[in-house]
């Protein structure tokens, strides 16, 4: 039986690749629980520095929830819906979020729903010319239920966000860069070797200070300025007394190339 979630190790980067592609890889709840244990063993596994995440076949990233496997769930009862559909994928979401090492969304095609939902937790983004993204929940006569509510204010404005949320209607990777939903846009044969060349050009640094960078970025946005200048001092403090840092130091110093050893 084919995975719905493919892993593959290339260097230090974990490709994982959502390959549901007959259902345009939407994220049942099997895709969804598959992520998460993949992500458990990415970040205990200290050959792997970073992470990229992309769609099988030539449509679509994903088209968001299973909408036949939720709507089973919708009909069990709201206990059952919101335990095994929202709290799920808000999970997934959250895990992307705060992952300690770099996850890179390489957005081949539809990215509609949870779809988009995972490119707006995921820390950076690059996008084919061919991707084309939505926020329909509006559509079926839900809420976004993978933290798009929260997510897409915050990426792209309060004003903004809700039209997207209130109309449902679908933009095109330009309109995503410019809402900050992305990084890049570019050709579609061209989307795995940027999301690489991104996560190599990250490799060449510290593990230890890129995972302390993710913690201060991701727990200080949410607070006021004091708590997080707070949140980066102590993000600081940790890495003081790291080997990575003398490296640092003194490859500076000598005007060499460190290299690091992530401790």
């Amino acid at each position: 039986m084919q995975s719905n979630v493919l892993y593959e190790k290339t260097g230090r980067v974990a490709l994982l690749t959502l390959n549901r592609p007959e259902k345009l890889n939407a994220l049942d709840y099997a895709t969804n629980d598959r992520l998460l244990s993949l992500l458990e063993r990415i970040e205990a596994d200290d050959e792997i520095g970073a992470v990229i995440l992309t769609g099988a076949g030539e449509r679509a990233f994903s088209a968001g929830g299973d909408i036949h496997e939720f709507t089973q769930s919708i009909k069990r009862g709201t206990d059952e819906a919101v335990r095994d559909f929202c709290r799920r994928g808000q999970r997934m979401t959250a895990r992307f979020e705060a992952f300690p090492k770099p996850v890179i969304a390489a957005v081949n095609g539809i990215a509609f729903g949870g779809g988009c939902e995972i490119t707006e937790s995921v820390h950076l983004a690059i996008a084919s010319e061919e991707a084309v993204f939505a926020k329909p929940e509006i559509n079926i006569g839900i809420p976004p239920t993978f933290g798009g509510t929260q997510r897409l204010p915050r990426l792209a404005g309060r004003k903004r966000a809700l039209e997207l949320l209130l109309t449902g209607d679908t933009f095109g990777p330009q309109r995503a860069l410019e809402l900050g939903l992305v990084n890049k846009v570019v050709p579609g044969e061209d989307l795995l070797p940027a999301a690489f060349d991104l996560a190599e050009r990250i490799l060449r640094h510290s593990s230890l200070a890129a995972a302390r960078i993710i913690t201060a970025v991701t727990r200080g946005i949410n607070t006021t300025i004091e708590e997080g200048l707070l949140i980066e001092r102590e993000q600081f403090a940790r890495m003081c007394a790291t080997a990575d840092v003398r490296e640092g130091l003194d490859a500076w110093i000598a005007r060499r190339t460190p290299v690091y050893l992530g401790r």
